[in-house]
Formats: structure tokens, C-alpha cells, sequence
């Protein structure tokens, strides 16, 4: 039995690991919603992704990860990065600054799996199933379910936010859905670690400049701020990607890909508890339909392959 013990917990940890990934990876917005207030999204993010590299770069060498071969890696890798983490995140905080709701951005930005397996087609030569066209299809309605049941012709065209907050998190989701595309076609041979240091260097450029340029690039040290900022730099920016690291080792990068379904849901739920945020039943089952779509779509994909 005590000599069971260990394997069993190392099993038990193994099935709770991909939880808690998910669990972290939806705070990310919720930090956005608690740091807002006190930076601009551009000057925030860029203050993120410095602090970041500061601890990440030596990671690199205490795990002995290797850095890419050849400056064209080292090119793609950069556009990668710019996309999957400067235009997504940029585009996701800039919209909550401008009012977006923490888990619709979540949600809208949850597509990001539905259209990369919908462009695979023309980007990757890859068919699309029926059964992908049925999720996208699904997506879509439960997107206008949504966004529906946020409009208020009373006011402005949507409760809270305008059109402006809408495109910022339609750039975020073109960003990281062109970028995962790009990275699967140009960075096949990317090293995890040191991979994602150069995407990071390349994001904080561009961030850098959207803030030199449009940006007073004032920041408020509150105690909040402060926090937050720990929170993104350290456990999201640093533990979630160690911790992906360790999943991928021990191959369970799968089961960290179907539960991104659960990002979208958790995230509400946090913003619910959080800050209020609520969703009349309209929006609850288009998010529901969403969420149908977005794995449908996946697993429509999943079965091609195999």
C-alpha cells in the first residue's frame, strides 16, 4: 500500500495539473480589469513584458532550454510573438479599458481555436468537415446571442462599451488566431522556453511603441497595481508557462487544449463574483451554443487527423 502511495499521488497531481493551467490562464483578464484603473493598456503590457524577461531570460539557463538556431527562426519567432502576444493581448486590454466586459472578452476572444481550425484550410491546406462547419456556424449564433443581449438602443450601441472596445477584441482575436497559424507553419522548431523570451522581446517592441506613441505612459503604484502586476508577471507570465512546459513533457498538451473551453465560463464566473458582471439568460446560452461551436469545431479537426 506505502509503496502505491507515490505513484498514485504523482497521478493524482498529473490529472489536477491541466485544472489548474486552465484555472491561471483565465485570470489573465480578470488582472486586466484590476490593473486598468491605475495604467494605460499599452504602458501596463509593456511594464508586464519587461518585468517578465528580467526572470524569465535566466530560466533559460538554468534549464539548460537552448536558444533558436539561425536568425530566420529567430524572425518568425518574432512576427509570432507580436501576434499571439502583442496584438492579442494588446488588443484584448485595450478593449476592457475601454469598457469591454472581463468574460465577453474572454468569451469573443475563446474563438480563437473555431477560426484557426476554420483558416487551416487556406493557410495549412487542411479540409474542413462538415462537423467544423457546423461549429463555426454554432460560434456565430452564439456570438450574436451575446452580443445581442448586451444592446441597449437606449443608450449607446452597446451597454458599457461602444464599438471601439468590439474591434479592439476583434483585433485581439485576428492576432492570435493569424499568429497560432503563422507559429504551426514558421516555427516548427521553436524551443519552448527560449522561444517564448523572443516572442515576449518581440510583443514588448511592439507594446513599447504603441505606448511611446499613443500613450502618457503614466502608472499609478497602488498596492492593487502592484499586486496585480505580481500576479501577471509571476504566475501567469512565468508558473502558467512552466507548468504548459510540464504538461507538454509528459504529453498532456491535449487535455490542456480541450479544457480552453472551460476559459471562457471560469472567467465569467470570476467576473461575476469579482465585479458584477452579469449576463441575462440570452447572452448564458449563447455562451453555452459558443462554447458547442468552438469544441465541435475542434474536434471536428482532431478526427480529420486521425
Amino acid at each position: 500500500m506505502t509503496a502505491l502511495a507515490p505513484s498514485r499521488l504523482d497521478a493524482m497531481l498529473l490529472a489536477g495539473m491541466p485544472v489548474l493551467f486552465v484555472a491561471l490562464w483565465s485570470t489573465g483578464f480578470i488582472g486586466a480589469k484590476f490593473g486598468l484603473p491605475h495604467a494605460e493598456p499599452f504602458t501596463f503590457l509593456f511594464m508586464r513584458f519587461v518585468l517578465t524577461l528580467m526572470l524569465l531570460v535566466p530560466l533559460v539557463k538554468l534549464f539548460k532550454g537552448g536558444w533558436p538556431r539561425g536568425a530566420r527562426l529567430w524572425g518568425h519567432i518574432g512576427v509570432s510573438g507580436m501576434l499571439v502576444h502583442g496584438a492579442y493581448l494588446g488588443g484584448v486590454f485595450y478593449g476592457i479599458h475601454l469598457g469591454m466586459p472581463a468574460g465577453l472578452a474572454a468569451l469573443l476572444v475563446g474563438l480563437q481555436p473555431l477560426l484557426t481550425a476554420t483558416l487551416a484550410s487556406p493557410f495549412l491546406g487542411e479540409r474542413i468537415t462538415t462537423v467544423q462547419w457546423l461549429g463555426l456556424l454554432l460560434g456565430l449564433a452564439g456570438i450574436i446571442l451575446v452580443l445581442g443581449s448586451k444592446l441597449d438602443p437606449g443608450k449607446d450601441l452597446f451597454q458599457g462599451f461602444g464599438l471601439g472596445a468590439l474591434a479592439s477584441i476583434m483585433a485581439a482575436l485576428a492576432g492570435i488566431t493569424l499568429g497560432t497559424l503563422y507559429q504551426k507553419r514558421f516555427c516548427t522548431g521553436m524551443p519552448l522556453l527560449s522561444g517564448t523570451v523572443v516572442q515576449y522581446m518581440a510583443a514588448g517592441i511592439l507594446l513599447g511603441i504603441g505606448a511611446l506613441l499613443l500613450e502618457e505612459r503614466h502608472i499609478d503604484w497602488t498596492p492593487t497595481f502592484v499586486l496585480t502586476m505580481a500576479w501577471l508577471v509571476l504566475v501567469l507570465s512565468i508558473a502558467a508557462i512552466l507548468l504548459l512546459m510540464a504538461l507538454i513533457r509528459r504529453g498532456e498538451a491535449s487535455r490542456v487544449a480541450s479544457l480552453f473551453y472551460l476559459v471562457p465560463p471560469v472567467t465569467a464566473l470570476q467576473a461575476w463574483w469579482l465585479f458584477d458582471e452579469r449576463l441575462p439568460l440570452a447572452g448564458l446560452v449563447g455562451m453555452v451554443i459558443t462554447i458547442v461551436g468552438v469544441v465541435l469545431a475542434v474536434r471536428g479537426k482532431a478526427a480529420q487527423k486521425a
